[in-house]
């Protein structure tokens, strides 16, 4: 199929792709990498009536460290770009482990880093990457800038608080804290396709290896990404254990995640992966940590 017809704008500035955006309203929508947004026009899902291509826009492409030990990654950055990062590596281990799991490399080669994040697809890693390692999102409009947390930031499968006039131009992450450990755990149908089960988990150690921070986010498993709530309340201050991971990630199988049925998998199927991924993936980011 063909998309619908639609107006189309390449602006080589963060300031004309703002006025673009600020005149056409909620008839305009930002073009990134693409790769989730064309198919959807194609398939007559989407139907913008305008595109605001931000490909020429060079300022936004970029990946710089900040002084504290985190990193600021520009909105356009190619998620290649970023999966082949020394500095990602480096400071983000979790992430580094998270990219190749996207898509393919062709795909990962065109799409964006906060194109992704500003998609808000449930079944996607970035915006659960963004969840779970706290980071901080910069949007721009002609009124000024705004910064929202990643946990305000998604309200609902494809939707996010971005206004029609507003971009999302860059992901701030804190750093991590020491001896923390992460872990990226998924369960796929074929390499390069969408997970039916995903869990990352990131743990943060004191020096006696007490817990002082756990966190775990889900996706593909709900009408977004999922941070769930169990892990600090059962690990924290603790010692880990077996059976301390094995009872958060039964509780989170059970109660924190609305996987549902389809052709690929039952609810039940759904909730089994959730609860070995997450057991197997904070086993991982524990033994990570105290290394």
């Amino acid at each position: 199929m063909k998309p619908a017809p639609f107006d189309y704008y390449a602006p080589t500035s963060v300031e004309e792709a703002l006025d673009r955006l600020t005149e056409l309203g909620y008839s305009g929508k930002v073009l990134a990498g693409g790769q989730s947004l064309i198919p959807a026009m194609n398939f007559r899902m989407a139907r913008p009536a305008a595109l605001v291509d931000l490909n020429k826009v060079k300022e936004l492409f970029y990946i710089n460290p900040t002084t504290d030990g985190g990193l600021a990654i520009g909105t356009m950055t190619r998620t290649s770009t970023v999966e082949e990062s020394d500095i990602v590596k480096q400071r983000f281990p979790v992430i580094a482990e998270t990219m190749p799991n996207i898509a393919h490399k062709q795909i990962r080669n065109r799409g964006t880093f906060g194109g992704a994040i500003a998609h808000a697809d449930p079944a996607a890693q970035l915006p659960a990457i963004a969840l779970l390692l706290r980071a901080d999102l910069k949007i721009l409009s002609k009124n000024g800038e705004r910064v929202v947390k990643a946990e305000d930031f998604f309200m609902g499968p494809f939707m996010t608080v971005l206004e029609p006039e507003e971009m999302l131009a860059e992901v701030i992450f804190p750093p991590m804290a020491p001896r923390t450990g992460g872990s990226y755990k998924q369960i796929s149908r074929q390499k390069g396709g969408y997970a039916q089960a995903a869990a990352i988990s990131t743990v943060t150690l004191d020096q006696n290896d007490k817990v002082k921070d756990a966190r775990v986010v889900l996706f593909s498993v709900g009408e977004t990404a999922i941070l769930t709530t169990k892990p600090n309340q059962v690990l924290a201050g603790q010692n880990v254990t077996a059976a301390a991971i094995e009872e958060v990630a039964a509780y989170i199988a059970k109660n924190e995640c609305d996987p549902g049925t389809d052709i690929h998998g039952t609810e039940e199927y759904r909730r089994n992966l959730v609860h070995v991924l997450v057991r197997r993936s904070l086993s991982e980011a524990v033994e990570r940590a105290k290394k």
